[in-house]
């Protein structure tokens, strides 16, 4: 068996990375992509690999004689590489094709050597290389039958989103035979360029040849092994988190996103807070009905948008002020402070971060949950007077949690003492505790020194669309609010939302109830793991304490690399101590991380 691998093409869409160098000369983790799969491809000790050169073609020719292959490798120029496509590319080797079977390779790609183990394993003879389509991809798909027959190939100008679950993207690695090469692919290759020329895709020939009533090719599918298309800078940062050899790098480079976690499909997310039971899917419905219109019109303005959080959270508009998420209106509202301002640690960091530390006076609970009553803060914060008070409730990450009217009491003694009071409520919906919000006109009017911020994206499971409210008594520091941050601060699909909100108010509510229930039976399951205790928790996560042998970072590496889920680890927000922060999911996905959690814990300990 012998490969064929198509380097010709110039790789615009990557632009200064290729503007003199071919594509597959750039590097991914400092090893050139064209590196890497002829050290793959050598491996499996094949006859020979003919390579198409066309754009920079003799540096990628002298490059390669430098890598050390010892497997013979032979060169094809296309001269006009810029004026045709890659089925003109693959014709100038079709003689080499009807010599001995053929592994067929774009040479823009990156992949494990599980790749190459799949299809060379496979005992049928020709064989298109496909996997599930994700978002991320872009190209030619298929859609297949039972029996791996590909029904249709799919080109990208009839490629339809409304049929995107049917579909199987080309990896652009091909098994040909000899056999299929000789009466099949060549043939009608050379049928097909005649016809529509050579400024076409090779993929074009399968899309004939797969019309025939004995085709011969089959699909072959992938079982999760990894691959990545580079056509751009994007696709190379993503290919360099997912490839990267060293696994405490590939921790932080995934860390490092803070979010966009689609674009790793198979990734499941325990770090970052979800509620898995809301948006219905009537809701969605009605969005995916007025995308157009969303996408091509403008929003309204602050005035408007606070108009609907008022009448969503039933307050007065002045009293309100609507944010790109929460971590705008956070940032706004930090300047605002004077003085001293009182945190309670751990807790969500960017309060703390967005103050003066020399200003800034810390209270951190003295037992292994990190948990605080009222009564515990007003006794600290009469001792170390401070001028504001941030206090997140239901804490993060602690979960802890206190009832409503503890909150009341804390609001009063902290208007005796002539306190700034900030509440960030934003996991307040999951606790057990009904009507347990402080976004209440009457306390807001009585107590202009509260400020009570909320997260929608947190409580509602939309954090794609960045919302978030700040509500206080206090309306000439929200009017000033209001100028601090832009006109259109809300895009249109975060106003429409908000526009809707109130007829799904039952499946809200319906969905709090859900999440509660299986919160509780995640922490019953967590707390049977051997090594692991459950710090109780009224949130959408749960914080659990590992044993001393058990380090967290090791831990969230495992689970990572070697069963793609992520987790947030506290050794920093704890002083070293070991501790977890894992967001509830839905059952399916909190029984994956269990049973992942079971197989790398109960063998340690």
């Amino acid at each position: 068996m012998q490969a064929i691998i198509l380097a010709a093409g110039m790789g615009k869409r990557l632009k200064e990375l290729t503007q003199n160098n071919t594509k597959c000369m750039v590097k991914v983790n400092g090893v050139t992509l064209i590196d890497r799969m002829l050290h793959q491809i050598e491996k499996k000790e094949l006859s020979r690999i003919i390579i198409v050169v066309g754009y920079e073609g003799q540096k990628l020719i002298d490059y390669i004689g430098t890598l050390g292959i010892q497997t013979p490798i032979e060169f094809i120029e296309n001269p006009v590489y810029d004026r045709t496509n890659n089925i003109y590319s693959l014709a100038l080797a079709k003689e080499w094709l009807v010599q001995e079977d053929t592994l067929l390779f774009e040479s823009d790609l990156i992949f494990e050597d599980a790749i190459l183990d799949a299809i060379l394993s496979d005992p049928r003879e020709t064989l298109a290389l496909v996997d599930k389509y994700e978002s991320w991809m872009d190209g030619t798909c298929v859609k297949l039958g039972d029996d791996d027959s590909i029904e249709a190939f799919v080109p990208g100008k009839q490629f339809k989103f409304s049929e995107i679950r049917d579909y199987y993207k080309t990896v652009n690695i091909y098994k040909f035979s000899r056999h299929f090469s000789e009466t099949h692919y060549v043939p009608f290759l050379d049928a097909y360029q005649s016809a529509l020329g050579k400024n076409e895709y090779y993929e074009q020939v399968l899309r004939v040849i797969t019309m025939l009533d004995e085709p011969e090719i089959k699909a072959k599918r992938l079982e999760g092994q990894r691959w990545y298309e580079i056509d751009d800078i994007q696709d190379l940062d993503i290919a360099e988190s997912i490839f990267t050899p060293d696994e405490d790098e590939r921790v932080r480079l995934l860390q490092g996103r803070y979010g966009g976690y689609w674009r790793y499909p198979k990734l499941l997310d325990f770090c970052y807070l979800v509620n898995p039971y809301f948006p219905p899917e009537k809701m969605k419905d009605e969005l995916r009905a007025n995308f157009d219109t969303l996408l091509t019109e403008y929003p309204s303005g602050m005035r408007v948008n606070s108009l609907l959080a008022a009448k969503n959270f039933s307050i007065h508009q002045e009293n309100i002020l609507v944010g790109n998420g929460a971590a705008e209106l956070i940032k706004s509202l930090m300047s605002y402070l004077k003085g001293t301002v009182g945190f309670i640690r751990p807790t969500f960091d960017e309060y703390p971060n967005r103050y003066d530390r020399s200003n800034s006076v810390d209270f951190t609970p003295d037992n292994r949950d990190y948990s605080y009553t009222a009564e515990d803060l007003i006794n600290y914060f009469n001792q170390h007077k401070v001028d504001n008070l941030i206090v997140v409730n239901p804490d993060n990450p602690s979960g802890n949690y206190i009832p409503k009217a503890g909150l009341l009491k804390l609001i009063e003694w902290s208007k005796k003492e002539s306190i700034c009071l900030v509440i960030d409520e934003s996991f307040v919906d999951f606790a057990d505790e009904p009507d347990n919000t402080i976004i209440d006109q009457s306390i807001l009017s009585k107590n202009p020194h509260l400020f009570v911020m909320k997260s929608i994206s947190k409580s509602y499971g939309v954090p794609g669309l960045r919302l978030g409210v700040l509500a206080s008594g206090n309306a000439e520091t929200i009017a000033k609010m209001k100028k601090d941050v832009a006109i259109w601060n809300i895009n249109s699909f975060g106003e429409f939302y908000m526009q809707i909100e109130e007829k799904y108010k039952k499946d809200y509510a319906a969905a709090l109830v859900k999440i509660r229930a299986e919160r509780a039976r995640f922490q019953t399951e967590l707390g049977k793991i051997k090594g692991v205790r459950v710090v109780p928790s009224q949130a959408n996560f749960v914080m659990v304490e590992l044993n001393e042998d058990i380090h967290p970072k090791e831990l969230l590496k495992r689970l990572l690399i070697k069963h793609n889920l992520l987790i947030k680890e506290l050794t920093t927000k704890t002083n070293g101590r070991n501790y977890l922060r894992l967001a509830v999911r839905n059952t399916e996905d909190n029984d994956t991380l269990i049973r992942a959690m079971k197989a790398e814990l109960e063998g340690t300990i």
